[in-house]
């Protein structure tokens, strides 16, 4: 993008994550970039199509998301890194205060102490002379919303929340021509609502933007609070590994899979690995290693590998021949998965070969339902009270491991809104020990559409049927 002064701001968007990074192209060759994460394989392509060597990394805030890939581009490109001197951060860095300016070489970028998304948080101001061009707002203000305040815990939330309402009206004070450049946006589990854009301007934010409409501050913390559905268990952690550092990596080998022999993949399974099947559902449901999770390789892969795979145990892959390995690693590595330790050498075909056995799930269109005892919905709330079958059950995707035990045996078809986290959940019945399971390749208005029955809203009340009290970004 072009700003009316003529200076270039490439977006890098991550759609898997909701996310995007900020190229700034500084007029001499170099480059500054805004909250690049430790995938850096786009922020790199992007530098390198624009010729631009990355001069400087700011991080607006200590991301619970995603790693930050600042510390790899000060070792790799020595980049100075900018961040926020009240982050505690445990690597060289320049800490930067509330009104601190750096000099880029013609442009200025000014630290606006913003926070209430973490404590920490500022949003930079890129000026060229004495003309604001935009700001880089991160987990503040965001097209439509303001990031959600309560990652540090619900004893912090309240007190957040009041703090992001004076900081959206800090950055709201700015010029309107102000472009306005967030981190988080569409399918971020920050919380960012539905649509297209991602940038705007803070004129257009202040006329569309619903929390800005708000000028009474009880009532901002009941809306945006009232709008937050759950997050990945993975954000309890990143923001910790964020201040000390993430390990930097060897780039040149870090994105491959070491090839590992049917019989060491079914040792390590025994041993507590997680086997994770990336490939499409329909294969995964065809024939699959008994206790393997699918996990389709899709944009959003990593959301889901960091949330149901364990934290601290090693993973072991399966995919396809055409798969590349390092569309599996590298957005693993973003999210904090830093353990999977190979695949499968062969891939199912030798797992068959070597004598081992697999087995298969039952997949339906939503018509075929009919005949099911059980039908459990395991999208986000949000999705699943604006519209579910009736007598559906529902228990979030992402908490469904901790409760698997404790469903009720039988036959299971689960239903999502496609069908990959619904080949996710029945990957996590079949580990808790359910049998009878099918996946439902499609959602419920694909079954209100071809049985023409309406949907029912709303949480389902019946007895042992929970559904979460609020909604979230709705995930495919």
């Amino acid at each position: 993008m072009v700003t009316p002064t003529q200076v270039r701001v490439h977006a890098v968007v991550d759609e898997g994550l909701g996310n995007s990074s900020y190229l700034v192209d500084l007029g001499d060759g170099s480059a500054l970039v805004v909250d690049a994460p430790r995938d850096l394989r786009a922020v790199h392509a992007r530098a390198r199509a624009e010729r631009l060597r990355i001069r400087f990394a700011a991080d607006t805030h200590l991301h619970a998301d995603f790693l930050s890939g600042a510390v790899q581009l000060a070792r790799d490109a020595r980049a100075t890194v900018l961040a926020s001197a009240a982050g505690g951060r445990r690597f060289p860095h320049r800490g930067l205060r509330d009104g601190e300016e750096v000099d880029l070489g013609g442009l200025r970028l000014t630290a606006l102490a913003t926070p209430g998304h973490t404590d920490e948080h500022l949003s930079f101001l890129l000026s060229d002379g004495a003309a604001p061009v935009g700001v880089f707002t991160g987990g503040s203000l965001i097209v439509g919303s303001a990031a959600r305040p309560d990652l540090l815990g619900p004893d912090r939330t309240d007190e957040l929340a009041r703090a992001q309402f004076a900081s959206l009206r800090r950055l709201a004070a700015l010029p309107g021509p102000t472009a306005v450049w967030p981190t988080h946006g569409a399918g971020s589990f920050c919380s960012a609502p539905p649509g297209a854009q991602r940038t705007s301007t803070v004129a257009r934010e202040l006329a569309t933007n619903p929390l800005l409409a708000v000028g009474e501050e009880q009532r901002f913390v009941d809306t945006l609070l009232g709008s937050l559905g759950s997050y990945p268990a993975y954000f309890r952690r990143l923001g910790e590994i964020n201040r000390q550092g993430p390990p930097v990596l060897d780039t040149a080998s870090a994105g491959a899979l070491a090839a590992l022999p049917a019989a060491e993949v079914r040792r390590l399974c025994a041993d507590g690995a997680t086997l994770v099947d990336v490939r499409p559902v329909p294969e995964y449901a065809a024939a699959h290693v008994p206790g393997a999770l699918s996990i389709a390789l899709r944009p959003q892969f990593a959301t889901w590998l960091g949330w149901v795979a364990p934290a601290d145990g090693p993973v072991v892959v399966v995919r396809d021949p055409d798969q590349d390995p390092a569309d599996i690693v590298w957005p693993a590595l973003a999210v904090g998965v830093d353990r999977i330790v190979g695949e499968l050498a062969g891939g199912l075909d030798a797992w068959a070969a070597a004598g081992y056995a697999t087995t298969a799930t039952r997949v339906l269109r939503p018509a075929q339902l009919a005949g099911e005892a059980v039908v459990l919905d395991v999208r986000q709330s949000a999705e699943y009270t604006s519209g579910h079958l009736p007598a559906a059950r529902h228990v979030e995707l992402g908490a469904l491991a901790d409760r698997a035990a404790g469903l009720a045996p039988g036959p299971v078809a689960v239903m999502c809104g496609h069908g990959e986290r619904a080949a996710t959940a029945a990957g996590l019945l079949e580990r808790a020990g359910h049998h009878d399971l099918a996946v439902v390749v499609g959602g419920p208005g694909d079954w209100a559409d071809s049985t023409g029955r309406p949907l029912v809203t709303g949480p389902d009340e019946a007895p042992g049927n929970p559904a979460a009290s609020r909604g979230g970004e709705a995930r495919r």
